[in-house]
């Protein structure tokens, strides 16, 4: 019987050859590390959006109005970043109304909210909450019907705000959410509409005239029915989106004392509370 080597069988100097070029070749190709691919930066963890996060990094910041002109009442809008507020420092500076995210998307609940909600109303001030629209997750009806199950309600009680909508630059990806400018006006009306037929109330739109002009053509669809908040850190509000010849809400920094976004209410208190009863 015939005995079978162990030893691997030499290859031939030709098909060394070829094995160490195609191995050479790899090398070249991947990489080194001067030259790898440029990272890019990371998306924040989903429901970490505020108010206001992209104005900076868009539309920049100029010196801004620290105090509320005349006839106007000074306000302030928090979210799950301020994490406990201090309340009492804010009514004691003036502050008499507050904006407290709520929801976004469908799946994001603020974890400070009871606090935050209603420790500006046990000091005193009139407050609302807010929505971070996310039109790529799910429709407006959705997201409207989430707001208002989860701390977006409204009641005529004098003290709460209707609702608002943030809808702006997406800090997770395509700065329109990937909608055309119809899709785009289609899904705010969709939110609009839903949550007007929940609350009794069309909600506030919280928005910025860049983002507005790039990512719904400009719409005029909604001045006539939605009260505008507009976001710009200037010392004057600008331009104002189509559709709007008024504001009704000014964030103007994110950079104030004890919360970083104040805003100005374009009204003396009293109107304040005339938009709270409807």
């Amino acid at each position: 019987m015939s005995v079978r080597s162990s030893r691997t069988p030499r290859r031939s100097p030709l098909a060394v050859s070829g094995t160490l070029l195609a191995a050479l070749t790899l090398l070249l190709a991947l990489p080194t590390t001067a030259q790898a691919a440029p990272r890019t930066a990371e998306a924040p963890e989903r429901g970490t959006a505020y108010l206001g996060m992209g104005v900076v990094a868009h539309d920049g910041r100029q010196p801004s109005s620290p105090l509320p002109r005349a006839g106007q009442t000074e306000g302030v809008d928090v979210s799950g970043h301020q994490n406990s507020v201090n309340w009492g420092t804010l009514w004691n500076s003036g502050v008499k109304w507050a904006y407290v995210k709520a929801t976004e998307s469908t799946s994001y609940q603020n974890e400070d909210f009871a606090q935050q909600y209603n420790g500006s109303y046990n000091i005193g001030m009139i407050r609302g909450a807010y929505h971070f629209a996310t039109p790529d997750t799910s429709s407006g009806a959705s997201q409207a019907k989430y707001f208002a199950a989860h701390g977006g309600g409204w009641s005529k009680d004098g003290r709460t705000l209707p609702g608002m909508l943030d809808i702006e630059w997406n800090p997770y990806g395509a700065s329109c959410y990937g909608l055309s400018d119809a899709g785009m006006v289609s899904w705010i009306r969709d939110f609009v509409n839903t949550y007007r037929s929940l609350t009794g109330r069309y909600a506030v739109i919280y928005t910025a005239t860049s983002w507005w002009s790039d990512c719904t053509g400009n719409s005029k669809a909604f001045g006539s029915s939605d009260p505008l908040a507009i976001a710009r850190y200037a010392s004057s509000v600008g331009t104002l989106p189509a559709g709007w010849g008024t504001y009704t809400v000014w964030q103007y920094t994110s950079t104030g004392p004890t919360v970083g976004d104040h805003d100005h209410f374009n009204g003396t208190l009293d109107r304040v509370k005339a938009l709270a009863n409807g």
